[in-house]
């Protein structure tokens, strides 16, 4: 097996995994139906094109910058008639980073690593608001598991966000792996793509384990190696 692991990073991204009326939320990680989605799009598919062996690659992410949640509202009017259209809300998160992988058939890994340089559709994130910020492959690997991947690779939050956190020296990032046979922790989501054919999409529930953490070095953390003095900033009042 073989293993492909992307950035996710973007002004905004939404990845949704349910769609109520009007409503439109976002989870606080990609999901899988989205990542396959953007796979999907960079090999030139259309939709109504079969993603079974997609659908059938591993996938896993983890959180390296959460982002924050916003809400906006949107107004449309029918094409045809021009009557007002019901106002729906749409959730994204802004500013956020995830680090995700598929794991899975050497050669298909492979083509997907080509196909995100030279993308036959343009990838956004979840959404086509939504456009990445930084190149999305950043390297696939053919002597590793999908989870010893994402523990390997490097923090990728933002400088400015790895600044913000400066007072620790290391951080502890959340990793969300699809669920096998002897995984504890399960958690389901509707987010197993089975056809995303405009007439006619549909989705499976998958299990989604919760690991543990992965800590990273910060590289902007403060030194602790700061030289300590006898320094009193409140001598000068004795005697007062």
């Amino acid at each position: 097996m073989s293993v492909l692991v992307l950035c996710l990073a973007g002004p905004l991204q939404s990845w949704g995994s349910a769609a109520r009326f009007a409503r439109r939320s976002t989870e606080p990680a990609p999901t899988k139906s989205g990542v396959i989605g953007l796979l999907a799009a960079a090999l030139g598919r259309d939709r109504a094109h079969d993603v079974g062996d997609l659908a059938a690659l591993r996938f896993g992410v983890r959180i390296d910058q959460p982002g924050t949640l916003v809400r906006d509202y949107q107004t449309a009017h029918h094409f045809d008639t021009g009557k007002s259209m019901p106002v729906s809300e749409r959730f994204y998160l802004s500013d956020a980073v995830f680090v995700a992988a598929v794991e899975g058939d050497p050669t298909l890994i492979t083509q997907l690593d080509t196909a995100l340089r030279t993308p036959g559709f343009l990838p956004y994130l979840g959404r086509r608001s939504c456009p990445p910020s930084r190149p999305i492959n950043l390297r696939f690997h053919h002597d590793r598991t999908l989870e010893q991947a994402l523990r390997d690779e490097p923090w990728h939050a933002s400088p400015w966000y790895q600044r913000r956190n400066r007072r620790h020296p290391t951080v502890d990032l959340e990793l969300r792996l699809e669920a096998e046979g002897a995984d504890t922790l399960v958690d389901t989501l509707r987010d197993q793509p089975l056809s995303f054919d405009p007439h006619h999409r549909r989705y499976g529930l998958r299990g989604v384990h919760v690991a543990e953490p992965v800590r990273k070095p910060n590289p902007h953390a403060r030194s602790t190696d700061a030289q300590v003095t006898d320094h009193d900033p409140t001598a000068v009042l004795e005697g007062l």
